[in-house]
């Protein structure tokens, strides 16, 4: 059960000014608690804060960083199924998939607890001329400073613990912005955080309205802006945010090739689990699926019994696979789309029926590329299928496409496997598996449209702090 009331966190602390933005429950529409928001005044002295507690992060032993996100791997194992029903609740993410979200929270404080001991440096030759003889080089890695967060409301968890986790990790203050639909798990994570022996200002998590949010871009107290969202969103970002850093999660409309040699039983449960789990509201979910033409009417035909018999519904229902989409807009919007590309001479082989925020789980064929539901990020649960003749054409419809995140390969080829991580314009390529797969410690990040970066907590780490040379002369 949700509280009736959660606050907001200020340079360590609980306020609770007001309860004026309410949190809904996305599968019955009700109001399910409220949440006190941050006002332009609240957001200032926050980064405020995170000035005074920069050189005091700075000068923390590893050790007790490592301390701290230990003790949140400890507490957020304890409060999991509270995590995780407040998580139902406030995304409408089936019961299943928000405990795997729970548990990848916790998996990320972990590997950062274990990062936080290993900022290396290196000890460099110098003396590669003549002029340099007698001189000696060391670099070391220094917290770049205070930092804004922006995370989504897809994995409110999950994507908020990849920005908050490395920071406590390398000594950096930050001020978090979480999603207004979903703050309740950034907000529980808060509150683990105030438990800790953190300096006063090292961390801030303020809900406020995309109005009053300005300063977490433009503010030049800050030194690194981490924003994961839309594009058109991420990319406004990018061009007001001064000369900060800025490290930007973007989406995409990832595709996978099924090859001729593929393992179809395998490649129809991935790719049933890649394109509709937690309602395709995943920027790595399987949107354009390409078949080999060998292949194209036994898998097409496979996928749609699959996917005709998942389970819509009440995401508390442990049987529920498909749950509401986080608004009704969305849905409509996502409705829309698909009724454009059947205007278009495209083909619903199952669902497209929509009902409140609810949307079934649709595949479609013969869309053409410029259609929206092709082109663009659905963000719902919705693929298209296709065929292809040759592995080269099936690439180059991958690349064909504004967004770069990852892509899924299925085939036993190894060659073929090194021509796809050769050729393919992504972050990453996932070989035997959909482009939805991913795990904390890799580096994850896009391309194009998809954004700047990479996160991964060795990966985060790295952007959040700054190089530091050191050169020592011996007359």
């Amino acid at each position: 059960m949700l509280e009736p009331q959660y606050p907001y966190y200020l340079a360590n602390e609980a306020c609770q000014p007001n309860a004026d933005l309410e949190v809904t429950d996305k599968f019955t529409g009700e109001v399910a608690t409220r949440v006190a928001l941050a006002d332009a005044k609240a957001i200032d002295e926050g980064i405020s804060w995170t000035v005074k507690a920069a050189g005091e992060m700075a000068r923390m032993p590893a050790y007790e960083r490592q301390e701290i996100l230990n003790h949140c791997v400890n507490r957020f194992t304890e409060r999991s199924e509270e995590l995780a029903q407040a998580l139902c609740v406030e995304a409408g993410k089936p019961i299943k998939d928000s405990r795997g979200e729970v548990s990848r929270l916790i998996d990320t404080f972990r590997i950062a607890a274990e990062e936080s001991v290993r900022m290396h440096g290196e000890v460099q030759e110098l003396e590669i001329a003549r002029r340099a003889r007698g001189y000696r080089g060391m670099w070391k890695r220094v917290p770049i400073g205070p930092c804004s967060f922006i995370s989504p409301f897809n994995f409110p968890l999950n994507l908020a613990a990849h920005k908050v986790a490395p920071a406590i990790a390398t000594g950096c203050p930050f001020v978090l912005k979480p999603a207004s639909r979903t703050p309740i798990g950034a907000l529980i994570i808060g509150e683990t955080l105030a438990e800790t022996d953190l300096p006063k200002g090292a961390f801030s998590i303020l809900p406020c309205s995309r109005d009053g949010a300005d300063l977490f871009t433009t503010d030049e107290r800050f030194k690194l802006l981490s924003f994961t969202g839309s594009p058109g969103v991420g990319w406004n970002l990018k061009a007001n945010a001064g000369k900060k850093k800025v490290i930007l999660e973007l989406g995409g409309n990832a595709a996978v090739i099924v090859d001729q040699d593929a393992d179809l039983d395998d490649a129809v449960e991935r790719i049933i689990f890649g394109a509709f789990y937690q309602s395709g509201q995943s920027c790595i979910g399987v949107q354009r699926i390409l078949i080999h033409e060998k292949l194209y009417d036994q898998c097409r035909e496979r996928l749609i019994a699959a996917t005709k018999v998942l389970r819509s519904g009440d995401p508390k229902d442990e049987n529920t696979f498909i749950g509401p989409m986080i608004a009704e807009s969305e849905a409509e919007r996502l409705e829309n789309w698909i009724g454009e590309a059947v205007a278009a001479g495209a083909q619903v082989l199952c669902g497209g029926k929509r009902n409140g925020a609810m949307l079934e789980a649709t595949l479609l064929e013969g869309v053409s590329r410029e259609q929206k539901i092709c082109a663009e990020e659905a963000f719902g649960p919705v693929a298209i299928l296709s065929s292809f003749s040759g592995f080269d054409t099936a690439l180059a419809e991958v690349n064909d496409s504004k967004f770069g995140l990852q892509a899924g390969i299925f085939t036993r080829d190894l060659y073929k496997a090194h021509q796809a991580w050769d050729t393919l314009e992504v972050g990453g390529v996932v070989i035997g598996d959909v482009p939805s797969w991913r795990v904390d410690n890799m580096p994850y990040g896009g391309v194009k449209d998809s954004g700047l970066g990479r996160e991964g907590i060795r990966f985060a780490m790295e952007d959040m702090t700054e190089i530091r040379n050191l050169v020592i002369r011996f007359p």
